[in-house]
């Protein structure tokens, strides 16, 4: 059967590379990607996570390194987490000036200056030894008003050590208003508060708990989004907001795109999202068993958070990523 003159013919615009390339409609540069790195107190030399190929734990010198090349691949900015010695009930370490996490941001902001943006995940688990994101109350629930007591000494520790912007991962009730009155009142009125609005108890955190050495006892359900819930997204992204959040995220990624085009579309500020361990590790592992093509699925995962309308994305293909595409080896649309 031949078309009748005039049809409509939607593949004239996938003839070629160049082509395909002149009509696409998002893009994936190196500034919109963000590198999520660990840093452990203990380590001499760097160590592999085996639920996460190709991601350490970082010594402090590793981590400079590390950082420094993904700056030179023109990596957007970069997520700190920290992994103490010494982990008690409180999260003593969280805020103090020599915990490990305030002395890599200071080591990475006295290097990199504003080469990039040096970004602190604020929260307790990492620190805590029950691996809840908060204090806890006498009968073993999440305390929410005493966590945010924490979190504000923290807040003001990380802009002291030199973090440009705080990523509130807790999802404590009032987290953003919290750390934005501490930070005013001290004078840091320029650190960024990036809120992560909607944040699902989800599987797909799974390898994480590996890369900051997880003591969680029980689960995060009571303060987590449930992942049946995509309207309850844009009632936190709507109090967040109203608390002062400059940005806001979505976590997971793919699982909740849905929730992220939607956050996307009635944001007024910048939206993230963050591509976990769980999805990063799925590809890997898919990857390594032949299942799929490992550079075209990373670069089509990214491709879908820019079309959902992600401004920028955390990922731990980030400098990997970047450095293809500066130079020039980008080929998901080839």
């Amino acid at each position: 059967m031949t078309l009748v003159p005039g049809t409509v013919r939607p593949r004239r615009l996938r003839t070629t590379p160049a082509l395909r390339r002149l009509v696409s409609e998002v893009r994936v540069h190196p500034a919109d990607l963000i590198l999520p790195m660990f840093v452990k107190e203990t380590l001499n030399e760097p160590a592999p996570l085996d639920s996460m190929p190709g991601v350490v734990q970082h010594t402090l010198d590793s981590l400079l390194d590390a950082a420094r090349e993904a700056v030179e691949a023109g990596v957007g900015g970069l997520m700190l987490f920290g992994i103490p010695e010494h982990k008690d009930d409180d999260g003593s370490q969280a805020d103090d000036p020599e915990g490990i996490l305030n002395r890599a941001l200071t080591l990475l902001r006295d290097d990199l200056g504003d080469s990039t943006v040096i970004m602190a995940d604020l929260c307790l688990d990492e620190f805590t030894s029950h691996g809840h994101c908060g204090v806890l109350d006498a009968h073993g629930g999440v305390d929410n008003d005493a966590t945010l007591d924490r979190y504000a000494s923290m807040a003001l520790a990380q802009a002291q050590a030199g973090a440009q912007v705080l990523g509130l991962s807790g999802m404590m009730d009032g987290q953003v208003a919290a750390c934005r009155e501490a930070l005013d009142l001290e004078g840091f009125t320029d650190v960024v508060v990036m809120a992560y609005s909607a944040k699902y108890a989800s599987a797909f955190f799974g390898p994480f708990r590996e890369a900051v050495d997880s003591e969680l006892q029980g689960d995060r359900k009571t303060y987590q989004q449930d992942p049946a819930n995509g309207r309850e997204a844009m009632r936190e992204l709507e109090l967040d907001l109203a608390e002062g959040a400059d940005v806001v995220m979505v976590k997971p990624g793919t699982p909740y795109l849905d929730v992220l085009a939607e956050v996307a579309c009635e944001s007024p500020v910048p939206v993230w999202a963050y591509q976990v361990s769980g999805e990063y590790a799925m590809v890997e592992f898919a990857a390594a068993a032949g299942a799929i093509d490992r550079e075209r699925a990373i670069e089509e995962s990214l491709i879908g958070f820019k079309r959902a309308g992600a401004d920028a994305i955390l990922t731990y293909w980030a400098t990997e990523v970047a450095q293809g595409l500066k130079g020039g080896a980008s080929g998901a649309r080839s």
